[in-house]
């Protein structure tokens, strides 16, 4: 399922804080929507501290960073504190808002199938449109690729 070049599925997820967040708020600006299995798990904590290393660079750029998983928001808020994030994750406890940008896809591992979100990044430009998409994204270099795409487009 590619969404490049179409609007970007709206939602509405709670946040660490508990805070209703609206992807149409950030009409106007890029949004770097990055879908991630589990909190405070090896590849996903590696991710989360290179977005939260380039975090500067991306708002120079006017981009915003939002990760998405099923963590409950005081897993996330755990994570957030423990790392030192300086952006929301957000909850998609019931992973409609995956199931709507068609990450939630079949996994395999150790030989046992399950249902889960696929490490996937989407760029929204300004106009609310997804212009680029990471799908199977692998952490080493991803951030960089991403920046890199943002910068040079």
């Amino acid at each position: 399922m590619l969404l490049e070049n179409q609007k970007a599925p709206l939602f509405s997820l709670v946040n660490e804080k508990g805070e209703l967040i609206h992807l149409e708020d950030y009409i106007g600006k890029n949004v770097i929507l990055y879908f991630y299995p589990k909190d405070m798990t090896p590849g996903c904590t590696t991710e989360a501290c290179d977005f939260r290393d380039a975090h500067g660079e991306f708002s120079d750029l006017n981009a915003v960073i939002l990760g998405v998983s099923m963590d409950d928001a005081s897993r996330h808020t755990k994570f957030i504190e423990k790392q030192g994030l300086p952006f929301s994750l957000l909850v998609d406890a019931d992973h409609q808002v995956a199931e709507s940008y068609g990450v939630w896809t079949l996994k395999k591992n150790f030989g046992k199938e399950y249902m889960g979100i696929e490490r996937t990044t989407f760029l929204i430009n300004e106009q609310g449109i997804v212009e680029k998409e990471w799908r199977k994204v692998r952490v080493k270099n991803h951030i960089e690729d991403v920046l890199n795409y943002l910068k040079n487009r």
